[in-house]
């Protein structure tokens, strides 16, 4: 869809479709829907990401709370959402040795443990053995600096949801 018509959606159009562009925080989609009209879809984008920054760190934390372990229950209960499954599967979470597996799900429990949050990664602009090795990484960060990551990581994500519900920017013609 173009710009012009996310400007004409309606409240409840636009929590339809741009509901899980944060994961599991319609909220955000509710408030955003606010600061119509948007010039472009990096304007709607920015609109995001400004909510989010402008939340306190509780907010924040509460955002990196609404995502799912990698590879982890919701994955193989087959719960998660349908943005977070496909990205998961991207990065090749759905098809990990026993190895692989049993290594991802004891980090995610020692950053869980660490920082009262899940792990949170870009997984579309991952592969499973970088995931890995980022987990391992950031469990040694500071709180503060991990949860800073954490949200740069959930901007990415939206970045890439929104390139996916809305045509790009038309380039202007003279």
């Amino acid at each position: 869809m173009d710009i012009d018509t996310v400007n004409a959606l309606s409240y409840e159009d636009f929590g339809n479709i741009f509901g899980n562009v944060v994961e599991k925080c319609p909220i955000i989609a509710a408030a955003v829907w606010s600061s119509r009209p948007f010039a472009s879809l990096s304007a709607l984008e920015a609109v995001f990401s400004e909510f989010i920054d402008a939340l306190p760190e509780s907010g924040k934390e509460g955002i990196l709370r609404c995502h799912p372990d990698l590879a982890g229950r919701d994955l193989q209960r087959g719960t998660l959402t349908k943005e977070s499954l496909e990205e998961q599967a991207g990065a090749g979470l759905d098809a990990l040795e026993s190895g692989e597996a049993s290594r991802m799900a004891r980090l995610n429990e020692q950053y869980k443990e660490r920082f009262r949050f899940p792990f949170v990664i870009c997984a579309r602009m991952n592969d499973k053995k970088n995931i890995l090795r980022q987990l391992s990484e950031r469990c040694q960060h500071e709180c503060t600096v991990e949860r800073a990551h954490g949200i740069e990581e959930v901007k990415k994500i939206c970045h890439l949801r929104l390139q996916g519900l809305v045509c790009h920017d038309a380039p202007n013609k003279l």
